[in-house]
């Protein structure tokens, strides 16, 4: 099963071909390929439980995506769409959330040391522990 994560404008950014293929996947192997994800339409996306450690998804759209126990330490989300993303318990220890729309997203048990959450919209986050 081929998938293609396209950028919000459209544009395939990345394809990737295996018998019982996700998004998550096919993610996964664009950051071991080293793909250019910034930008990625990865909308109501099921990451739960990805390693994205380090991963350069700013400007991603990543909108109602799960990303429930995700590691994203040290990932670059400068500018993302995080809003109503489920987040909870996912390690964004260092991450880059500089600009960063959280809106209503659930981080609940999120690891956020370190992180830069600098003109990020939190408003209506869960932040509860």
């Amino acid at each position: 099963m081929k998938i293609e994560i396209k950028s919000i404008k459209g544009e395939i950014l990345f394809s990737f071909e295996k018998e019982n293929n996700s998004v998550k996947e096919t993610l996964l192997e664009g950051i071991r390929c080293g793909a250019n994800l910034r930008d990625a339409d990865l909308r109501d996306a099921d990451l739960r439980g990805a390693d994205l450690r380090g991963a350069d998804l700013r400007g991603a759209d990543l909108e109602d995506a799960d990303l429930r126990g995700a590691d994203l330490r040290g990932a670059d989300l400068e500018c993302a769409n995080l809003e109503d993303a489920y987040l909870r318990g996912a390690n964004l220890r260092g991450a880059n959330l500089r600009g960063a729309n959280l809106r209503d997203a659930n981080l609940r048990g999120a690891d956020l040391r370190d992180a830069d959450l600098r003109g990020a919209d939190l408003r209506g986050a869960d932040l509860e522990d």
